[in-house]
């Protein structure tokens, strides 16, 4: 599983690959070693899942073995040496400081390990379902460290954090489809008469871009309804947020301009795409209330 949601959210210097251009300086500098902490814990778990040549057995270990850290370190335990420094060190003193809910930490470990058997998913319902945990809890822990519990608020990072994973998805096929990973539902292919070998070799064909445009149409829509959130976010939070909304819908305008070529092209924005997703940030207007009708 990419971490390019937490990439995109979780602003932190980091060495990996970035997709969309986030302002560290925004981040209030109180929050940045529990951000910090939580970008970690998520990176190693990552890496632990889909870097270097292991079995995948090996990476079963790993990642109980992992858990069990957190496990320990949640409860206020001792745990092993092989993470201490780099991961739980740091993450043992935010839950302590915040108290940190364990279930989206899980939840993070849950969907890392389903990637080590599962390689494609049969509707929309069951992506949103691995998106729910691969995506949806690191907007939850910012909230968490905000202090934002507004359900309103948390439905709106949830379709945010969707939206992100989703678009990373529909960004990544050409890497994914030779890892022999589909995450565009079966039943997506098969209303436009495509199969998964066809999404796994990466054919270009105009029933493949009419898959993309569709998926494509429905990442915006969860941004658009999500985006109303960086209202609700104070201060340089808030148009940090909007940054991230803006690089996300950037994305997909890429994939747009492209003709939805992403089978074959890995769109990607750039430094130079800074100004443009600045002054979109700026133009980001409240909802207007609905007016009640006598």
């Amino acid at each position: 599983m990419s971490l390019t949601f937490a990439h995109t959210i979780l602003p932190v210097s980091i060495e990996h690959y970035e997709n969309f251009p986030v302002a560290s300086w925004l981040c209030p500098k109180r929050l940045r070693p529990a951000i910090a902490a939580i970008y970690y814990f998520a990176r190693t778990a990552d890496d632990l899942a889909d870097e270097g040549n292991v079995s995948n057995a090996q990476r079963r270990a790993d990642l109980a073995a992992y858990r069990a850290d957190l496990n320990a370190a949640c409860q206020g335990t001792p745990y092993s040496a092989r993470w201490a420094t780099t991961v739980f060190d740091p993450l043992s003193v935010v839950l302590t400081e915040y108290r940190l809910p364990q279930r989206l930490l899980d939840d993070l470990l849950d969907a890392f390990e389903q990637d080590l058997h599962k390689t494609h998913y049969v509707d929309r319902d069951e992506l949103l379902d691995y998106c729910r945990r691969s995506a949806n809890p690191v907007g939850r822990l910012l909230l968490h460290l905000y202090g934002i519990t507004d359900p309103l608020a948390l439905q709106r990072s949830d379709a945010i954090c969707t939206s992100l994973q989703l678009i990373n998805f529909w960004q990544d096929f050409s890497r994914d489809g030779p890892r022999g990973r589909v995450y565009a539902p079966l039943t997506d292919l098969q209303s436009q008469g495509l199969g998964l070998e066809a999404i796994r070799q990466c054919k270009d064909s105009p029933a493949a871009r009419a898959l993309i445009a569709d998926l494509c149409n429905w990442a915006e829509a969860l941004m658009r309804d999500g985006a109303p959130l960086v209202h609700q976010i104070p201060g340089r939070a808030g148009w940090e947020l909007r940054l991230v909304v803006q690089g996300g819908l950037r994305i997909l305008e890429r994939i747009r301009h492209m003709q939805f070529a992403s089978l074959t092209h890995r769109p990607k924005i750039t430094a130079f795409d800074a100004p443009l997703l600045l002054l979109r940030a700026c133009r980001m207007r409240a909802p207007q209330p609905t007016k009640e009708t006598s």
